[in-house]
């Protein structure tokens, strides 16, 4: 057998079995670290398939599931069938667990009244359970809570965190730059207009490169490697904005330009490599329960690190700007400017050093069970997985374009939602005309929402009645209704009569962006995607988003405002469609589950699984309509798989012991085998090597 690993956590092997009964058996199971399964029933205590199973045949006969002693491999235990499986299962709880199944049947399948029954109930159940978990932590230490989010969230996007600051601090300065440098950055009277556009077209190719280049090194060399070198870059690209120089107003801005770009490589690796890891990092996931109800929450609390960086970016350019200029009202001097853009970036230089210092000396990573999973795929460790690779770009070619184009469209809608600003604070404020602090505070302002939009979105993004599909859709439809109103409105809309409608506009575009498609598509391009090639399929969708916003950077140059609102408008509704086409609800969905699925694809068996993953819940459109893979969906052949995979496991535990204690050092979570089963299997074999015993043993 091939036995494959799903990538949970730090140093944690979570076991798969791959459909390849004639590969070896390289790996090593261990169950150091799994909790001892409860046994609530007493009176199954010690039994064993054969006490479960159909009555055995008469001794005269060969005994049913035996050739030569031996068990046979299409023996089936009748106790697995749909209206005898339950709680007197010995393997009940480790073939329907209580957290996604309810009396033995997925939660998906249960009846609509039943299924929302249960859907809420967990739900009610789960709040009430951390809300009691945080108040004992807060009697204890009323900072405990806080300690433990840093360390789980706040630490795991910290990378975001200087992204966030550094390219919203390039943004902002763009206006200061104009005010101080109008000759240059805006009548282009002595600097190139090509050379000045080129400032953000090189940093958004910059990012482009570094989503694909790095993506893919995350995958071939491991997630570590890609992180600590992000961190390295950002700081070199910081020191470089930090120390720009030029002979001239225009050399300088060649100089600028060029560091945004080489920024900008280490800004686009920290999008793969951010989301991956929070994904399977054991610190941020937890445990399995932990994942599949709160997966989602876990990555979109690590990624909203970009929101709190925007924001303290502003606040910084706003305090370093009093202190050097002394006011908030121009004229603006060019010592003040320098002082304010440089300070500025050499602040986060030093903060992304210390990171590079704590990714590489102090973080743990899960890059060892990646490697089981390419040595299990017969990927050499320093190698790349490009069978994988292929697959995904045929077997689920429709999720890549969901992914790539549901990005692609969210970074456009987030450059619409930029028209806004400038035409409300010249109506609202006319007075401030070229004051650069009042267009900051009424972005700390939208900042302020956007945030609300982020916390929404990781409350209810594992709800299994909203989930990322849904959220993705209302977000995307929210602002492509908005920006609609806004163009056929465009002239009253503008009039200081009703210029707060405009601006009431504005703020709720920048609501449905984060409480839509900006968090899940940074999800789903890393959820939706087998682990030995998630860096890379994460990568190329973000370049697809960074193509989005290239597009009107260069398209918005040619046309007026109102135009502007007519050309972004269809990119919202676009994305609803290619949403509902091609992207599947993972909402609840165990990775691992997931991850034996692509097992079976990558042996080219796809249609001999039966699990939860090709479940109708859980597959987009495309795939259920035109591909048809949810007729493959069958709960009782699925459960009569598991128990032939998790009997595979445990033979494979026997006969590890020695290759075990080689790796005693890791520290391992919840595996595929629970203690509950590796006893089970252990019965097994013990009624087996007695002559006497002529039961029926099931796989």
């Amino acid at each position: 057998m091939a036995l494959s690993f799903i990538l949970r956590g730090e140093d944690q092997q979570t076991p798969m079995i791959a459909p390849d009964s004639n590969a070896p058996s390289p790996a090593v199971l261990s169950l150091s670290g799994s909790p001892r399964y409860q046994n609530n029933n007493p009176n199954i205590e010690g039994q064993t398939f054969s006490s479960l199973d159909a009555p055995s045949p008469s001794p005269e006969k060969k005994p049913r599931g035996y050739s030569s002693g031996v068990p046979d491999a299409d023996a089936i235990d009748h106790a697995l069938k749909k209206e005898r499986f339950n709680a007197e299962h010995p393997l009940f709880h480790d073939l329907a667990p209580e957290d996604s199944y309810k009396d033995g049947v997925y939660w998906a399948d249960l009846p609509g009244s039943e299924r929302r029954s249960w859907v809420n109930t967990q739900n009610h159940t789960e709040v009430m359970r951390e809300v009691k978990h945080v108040w004992g932590m807060f009697k204890k230490d009323p900072l405990s809570p806080l300690s433990v989010y840093t360390k789980k969230y706040v630490m795991g996007g910290f990378g975001l965190f200087t992204e966030g600051y550094t390219l919203f601090s390039i943004g902002n300065l763009g206006a200061l730059y104009k005010a101080v440098w109008p000759l240059c950055w805006k009548t282009h009277q002595v600097c190139d207009a090509n050379w000045v556009a080129a400032v953000d077209y090189l940093q958004i190719i910059g990012i482009i490169l570094g989503q694909i280049l790095v993506g893919i090194e995350g995958d071939w060399i491991g997630r570590k490697a890609g992180l600590v070198q992000d961190a390295l870059v950002m700081t070199i690209g910081l020191v470089m904005l930090t120390a720009s120089w030029g002979t001239s107003l225009e050399g300088w801005v060649i100089c600028y330009g060029f560091s945004q770009f080489f920024y900008g490589i280490g800004v686009g690796g920290e999008y793969p490599m951010t989301s991956t890891t929070a994904m399977e990092s054991k610190s941020v996931a937890g445990s399995q329960k932990d994942d599949k109800l709160h997966r989602g929450r876990n990555v979109v609390l690590a990624f909203l690190m970009q929101g709190w960086g925007q924001l303290f970016n502003q606040g910084i350019l706003i305090i370093l700007l009093l202190i050097f200029h002394h006011s908030a009202n121009p004229p603006y001097s060019a010592v003040s400017a320098q002082w304010t853009f440089r300070v500025s970036f050499a602040i986060m230089a030093v903060m992304t050093l210390w990171l590079a210092y704590f990714r590489f000396y102090k973080k743990k990573y899960s890059s060892a069970a990646l490697k089981k999973s390419k040595k299990n795929s017969r990927v050499n460790q320093s190698g790349y997985d490009l069978h994988s690779l292929k697959l995904v770009s045929t077997h689920f070619a429709g999720r890549l374009i969901g992914t790539t184009m549901g990005w692609l469209f969210n970074d456009f809608l987030f450059y619409g939602n930029k028209l806004f600003a400038s035409t409300f604070i010249n109506i609202i404020s006319p007075s401030s005309a070229g004051n650069v602090v009042t267009t900051w505070n009424w972005n700390l302002v939208n900042i302020g929402v956007s945030l609300v939009g982020y916390y929404l979105a990781a409350l209810l993004i594992d709800h299994k009645f909203y989930g990322r599909k849904r959220m993705q859709i209302i977000g995307f439809l929210g602002d492509g209704v908005l920006f609609l109103i806004a163009a056929i409105w465009y002239k009253e809309l503008s009039t200081p009569q009703h210029i707060r409608g405009f601006q009431t506009i504005y703020y709720l575009s920048s609501f449905f962006q984060q409480f839509g498609p900006n968090c899940t598509t940074f999800l789903l391009a890393a959820e939706v995607f087998p682990v030995s090639v998630r860096a890379t399929a994460h990568g190329l969708s973000a370049a697809s988003g960074k193509v989005g916003a290239l597009l009107p950077a260069v398209i918005y140059n040619y046309v007026d405002t109102r135009t502007r609102f007519w050309i972004v408008w269809p990119f919202g509704i676009a994305g609803v469609i290619v949403t509902m086409l091609f992207i599947p609800d993972t909402t609840g969905l165990d990775l691992r589950e997931q991850d034996r699925y692509w097992a079976f694809v990558r042996e080219g068996r796809a249609n001999e699984y039966h699990g939860i993953a090709v479940h109708p819940r859980h597959l987009s459109w495309w795939e259920k309509f035109v591909l048809k893979r949810h007729l493959q969906y069958d709960a009782e052949k699925d459960r009569h798989q598991r128990v032939k995979e998790l009997k595979m496991l445990w033979e494979q535990r026997k006969n590890a012991a020695a290759e075990e204690r080689e790796h005693e050092e890791e520290h391992e979570e919840e595996g595929e085998l629970s203690h509950g089963a590796f006893h089970h299997f252990n019965a097994i074999h013990e009624k087996q090597a007695t002559p006497s015993n002529s039961s029926t043993i099931a796989e």
